[in-house]
């Protein structure tokens, strides 16, 4: 195969690689890029083009994790990786570990590993990789990967999040709480949430957002209920799709301009979290970007209407 064809065929692994160390969506396709260009620079063809893409692109993104790191510190109000529609990669021996690996919980927990840590567990917990194969990506002895596994293991494990396994009823539980948010029906919306429910949105200070979480099934969802009806006065839809492998939806002004990313953590039958993602900077790959502070505008202007 020429270069280009080696690239191709490895681009799906080393964008879910990037996108699981990183948790951007722009950011990991940056890494992939600048693996291209430094393997269309190299004289010679590697001995395992695998290995040494996998490493390039590891490499990368540890150095972007870094400085992230310090972005976050500074963020507006809580912190979400971007949304992520589909997952180039495919791999059926480990459907599992990617599905969990991919979900925003996971990769919120990740965030507390340090960058090595970080692109070990991904590395090794995720894709399988041996740890010769993680050593060198990440430029560790072997013996210390295992050490960093071993601690990235234990930030991970009080937190792992398990989810429905069968998706059928997740998807089916999805869409009668969507059917009931566009209603603003509470009573059937408290029916689908877990008592302990917690609501958060993430617009990094560059468009309307909640003060801080809110927590509980009542008051979840009432606030629900008071808000998004109207936003189907002013032609707002919900289109519903699988967000970061789990079940969520894509809200759009009338125009179809992407307003936010809703995203629900579901397990034992109830919806346990549910995270908006409004940022404009993290939807673009989504699609048009909306003016959250002009929907915002006109959906207070419709709610001061007599009926």
């Amino acid at each position: 195969m020429s270069k280009v064809e080696e690239f191709e065929e490895l681009r799906p692994l080393l964008f879910s690689v990037a996108y699981r160390i990183l948790g951007s969506v722009g950011e990991a396709e940056d890494a992939v890029q600048e693996t291209w260009l430094r393997f269309d620079g190299t004289a010679t063809r590697p001995t395992s083009t695998k290995a040494y893409l996998s490493t390039t692109v590891t490499r990368i993104a540890i150095d972007v994790l870094r400085s992230a790191r310090v972005r976050r510190e500074q963020y507006v109000g809580p912190w979400f990786p971007e949304p992520l529609l589909n997952d180039p990669y495919e791999d059926p021996a480990r459907a599992m570990e990617l599905a969990d690996s991919v979900s925003m919980a996971a990769l919120l927990l990740l965030e507390r590993l340090s960058p090595l840590e970080r692109a070990v567990f991904v590395l090794r917990e995720v894709f399988g990789f041996g740890f010769d194969e993680v050593a060198a990506a990440v430029g560790r002895t072997e013996a210390a990967c295992r050490q960093l596994l071993v601690r990235a293991r234990r930030h991970m494990q009080d937190g792992r999040p398990r989810f429905e396994a069968v998706s059928t009823e997740r998807d089916e539980l999805a869409s009668r709480f969507f059917d009931a948010l566009r209603e603003g029906d509470v009573a059937s919306l408290q029916d689908l949430l877990a008592a302990d429910v917690s609501m958060a949105g993430d617009g990094g200070g560059k468009a309307p957002q909640l003060a801080r979480a809110v927590v509980g099934a009542d008051s979840v969802a009432r606030l629900l209920a008071s808000v998004f009806p109207w936003m189907a006065r002013i032609d707002v839809s919900i289109e519903p799709h699988e967000i970061n492998g789990q079940p969520g939806a894509i809200f759009r002004d009338r125009e179809g301009g992407v307003v936010n990313v809703m995203v629900l953590d579901v397990f034992d039958g109830r919806i346990r979290t549910i995270r908006s993602v409004i940022n404009p900077d993290k939807l673009g790959h989504v699609g048009p970007v909306a003016d959250a502070w002009a929907l915002d505008r006109e959906l207070r202007r419709a709610r001061r209407r007599p009926n």
